[in-house]
């Protein structure tokens, strides 16, 4: 049987409140068969999940329903608004509508007379904006403008609707939740004599108080609605969730108080002591300033990503039949011919047809300088064209670009969960009911006790008022939220940092391992050096030098090693033609070897290009050539012998350049306690002068690249944990061996997909900066788990009242509130240091 292809969806969950919403959405998930794995962010409002087949993910959607969530579907083809003119009557729009419906493409189209607008949605792969436009005019109408809303910017809008939302609902119960808790708590001062309303007398007009204390608490219960919805719908549901906790305490107080206004109005004037409508109105003002504060932080943490999605330009230039439009970004296809003029962001990844100019790749590369461009270079999407005027063709469109690959990346580290949040994760799933059980047991030991006169009640308060104030402030002050942001919110905040660095860290798991590395393994050529060696001496036992190279560059021209083409190029310099080789053969780790005319063309030439391995492997001596081979690779030179027909004929030397910040990121690495080490296939003397350049401890020499990876399994061995640093095919398996891998971006696909972090740029001190970012997050993470678990160790049995029974005071549910409103806040403001963070 064949087996599935697996597949990965990112889906916007709406309705979660706290950690154990998100804990319970990926409990549910899980548990579906075809679910390969599922991760909720709760502060990205996120589930990433990997499943086996299509049909799986329809299930997954009415999951997430079921429990009481939503999903917020994309919408599946771009959204357009136009602004028609000209329509004067029904039969105008119905006619622009079913002009329009008759387009291949159109998803849906609603035309709105009296906006004068319609509304699209249609599929850009297959249909135009400016067919669109065509049909309408056609119709015998105008198209006045458009506007577009991408996912981001639906996104955005969203989250500001929302916050929007809390803040007006916060707003009502902040101006009614104060004059209620004036009214509630002047009476009972009576050091200092505050304007109070003679008509509002609790002992005289003790029902008019009450009703108005009832009148100002039922509008802060109406725009605090949503904690009873989802309270009380989870709580019937048997997953209590931070809402739950709410809704119960207060609606626990407001019971209790009407039942007072019923005794006050049946003429039980003391019962006018037992009101608690103040106690649960500014608990929800206060739980909607954290709300608000909380979203609006929440923002803020995936900021780095938005700046990312909106460097993304808009709309392109398509050159079509000689003539220029703009079109809508989402409609360029591959193969498209796209026109991009100076000062204006190339749209998608592509290759020069025509013109010259230079690029600013900043936003990938991190180099300042700009990039020239001819004919059959590659550009990105993003890139700014800086002078010239240039025509290119479309290769990679919307998620295949390099911009939305990394984006996605960034996207999946921030899904991804550090083993570190394991802990807080297993308790988000007890807490709620944990918590409810407190607050039943507390109020109910303290009933008891009080009752039977084993504890002295502060004054005016009966047995049945001190256990319920236990008991709504046990329920209030948990917080179940500030353990399930803790985590998320760091890491996202510090790999959004990273990549607007250039650091993109793929998880969460990196970014913590990363904190613990004490030895950095670099690869030499192209990590440590600039990896475009260039040809320095050239030393011939016999004959003409440039009939000497020749020999050795037509057998290189097969090669795709730096070395090999720095010999080819060497040769093209000096204007040497030449000549196809035969029966070239690669030799792993040694070198290389075949056929190639002489210049008389009286026969072929058996040549061998390589390391002293190779030649002392076919029988080649060497004589005076090891002592020369050995002075130039004291010089840090790379000698590379050629045996012609079995006999050696000379040494090529090749140097490669180090980077310029190539010792300042080894000396920052030491500063921070790392062992440094270098491995390489060069010879040890060659190796040793590139150690020694840049400071490097340990020299791994002569290493084949397939051992590599056993080279840093001997290191883990030693008890190390060990970084890797590459950007080469060959540096593949020892990326994956090591415990961090980081690849170079420069450098190849396959390095780049083996690896853990990526730095985007050739820039070493990338490396250091990259543990530094690891560090200062997990300090983060470590700091936001002390506070959500100690403010809740400590938090509920101050609640539950255990200072009061040492002769301490009783903790206020008003007080309770606030506290568990700013402990969220605070992890978040936490988590969002790390933006201040200088790498």
């Amino acid at each position: 049987m064949e087996k599935s292809e697996k597949r990965e969806e990112i889906l916007a969950i709406g309705g979660m409140t706290c950690a154990a919403c998100a804990l319970r959405v990926e409990k549910a998930v899980q548990k579906l068969d075809g679910v390969s794995s599922a991760a909720v962010n709760f502060a990205a409002e996120k589930l990433f999940v990997a499943y086996e087949a299509p049909h799986v993910l329809e299930r997954i959607k009415e999951t997430v329903v079921k429990i009481g969530y939503e999903v917020r579907e994309k919408p599946k083809g771009a959204a357009v608004t136009l602004a028609i003119g000209g329509m004067t009557c029904a039969a105008c729009s119905q006619r622009v509508e079913r002009a329009l419906k008759k387009l291949p493409g159109i998803e849906a189209v609603t035309v709105n007379l009296a906006t004068e607008k319609a509304a699209l949605v249609y599929d850009p792969q297959s249909l135009r904006l400016s067919a669109i436009r065509e049909a309408v005019e056609k119709a015998g109408y105008t198209v006045q403008e458009s506007s577009k809303l991408g996912a981001v910017d639906e996104d955005k809008a969203r989250k500001e609707r929302e916050i929007k939302t809390l803040r007006t609902k916060f707003i009502v119960a902040a101006s009614l939740g104060l004059p209620l808790l004036y009214i509630a708590m002047v009476p009972m001062i009576k050091a200092v004599t505050l304007p109070f309303p003679k008509s509002l007398a609790p002992m005289n007009f003790p029902f008019i108080y009450a009703l108005a204390e009832l009148a100002l608490v039922i509008p802060i219960i109406i725009a605090g609605n949503r904690f009873y919805r989802a309270g009380f719908k989870n709580l019937l549901r048997r997953s209590p969730n931070m809402d739950s906790l709410i809704a119960v305490g207060t609606s626990a107080a407001v019971l209790y108080s009407l039942y007072n206004v019923r005794r006050i109005y049946e003429g039980d004037f003391r019962a006018v002591e037992a009101l608690y409508f103040e106690t649960a109105g500014v608990i929800i003002a206060l739980i909607l300033l954290g709300k608000f504060l909380e979203a609006r932080s929440k923002g803020r943490t995936s900021e780095a990503i938005k700046k990312l999605m909106g460097l993304a330009p808009k709309t392109a230039v398509l050159l079509e039949g000689g003539v220029e439009k703009e079109i809508p970004i989402d409609e360029v296809v591959k193969g498209d011919v796209l026109v991009v003029k100076p000062g204006a962001k190339i749209p998608v990844d592509g290759v020069v047809l025509e013109g010259h100019t230079a690029i600013d790749e900043s936003m990938l590369t991190g180099e300042s300088m700009p990039v020239d461009k001819n004919a059959g270079d590659r550009v990105y999407a993003a890139t700014i064209n800086s002078n010239g005027v240039v025509t290119f063709k479309a290769e990679k469109i919307g998620g295949d670009t390099a911009l939305a690959q990394i984006i996605k990346l960034v996207e999946d580290a921030q899904s991804s969960k550090a083993p570190i949040a394991q802990l807080a994760d297993i308790v988000s799933g007890y807490f709620v009911p944990i918590v409810c059980l407190i607050a039943v047991l507390a109020g109910a030991a303290w009933f008891a006790a009080s009752s039977a006169g084993l504890v002295s009640l502060p004054a005016g308060k009966s047995a049945l008022e001190f256990s319920l104030t236990i008991f709504i402030s046990v329920l209030v002050i948990a917080c179940p939220c500030a353990l399930g942001l803790a985590t998320p919110t760091a890491i996202m905040v510090g790999t959004g940092k990273g990549a607007e660095q250039g650091i993109l860290i793929k998880g969460g798991e990196a970014l913590e391992t990363a904190h613990k590395i004490n030895t950095i393994v670099f690869d030499k050529t192209g990590t440590i050096t600039e990896g475009k060696p260039q040809v320095t001496d050239i030393v011939v036992e016999q004959g003409e030098e440039n009939e000497f190279l020749r020999l050795v560059a037509s057998v290189e021209k097969g090669s795709e090693h730096p070395l090999g083409q720095a010999i080819v190029q060497e040769a093209a310099s000096r204007g040497l033609e030449l000549t196809q080789a035969a029966d070239f053969l690669a030799l792993t780790g040694r070198g290389i070897e075949a056929r190639v005319k002489t210049a008389d063309s009286s026969g072929a030439a058996a040549v061998l290009v390589g390391n002293r391995k190779l030649m002392d492997e076919r029988g080649i001596a060497l004589g005076d050539f090891s002592e020369r081979s050995d002075r130039l690779a004291e010089e840090g030179k790379t000698p590379m012998f050629a045996g012609v027909d079995g006999k050696i004929a000379g040494i090529v030397a090749v140097a490669d350049v180090v980077k310029d910040s190539s010792r300042a990121a080894i000396e920052a690495l030491h500063k921070m306690g790392n062992q440094v080490a270098m491995i390489t296939g060069d010879n040890k003397k060659t190796a040793a002068a590139i150690a020694k350049q840049v400071g490097i401890d340990k020299v791994l020499s002569e290493v084949l690249p397939q051992d590599k990876s056993n080279e840093v399994k001997k290191l883990q061995n030693e008890g190390r944990k060990v970084a890797m640093v590459g950007d080469g095919i060959n540096d593949a398996p020892a990326l994956v061996q090591s415990d961090i891998g980081i690849a170079i971006g420069s450098g190849t696909d396959v390095a780049i997909e083996s690896a853990d972090i990526v730095l985007m740029r050739s820039d070493l001190l990338d490396v250091p900066r990259a543990i530094t970012l690891s560090k200062k997050t997990i300090r983060a993470i470590k700091q936001n788990l002390f506070w959500a678990f100690g403010y809740n160790v400590l938090g509920i049995p101050i609640a539950a009242g255990v200072l009061y029974l040492f002769g301490g005071p009783l903790l206020n549910p008003i007080f309770a509130a606030a506290a568990m409103s700013m402990s969220s806040v605070s992890v978040l403001t936490n988590a969002l240091r790390l933006t201040r963070v200088k790498l």
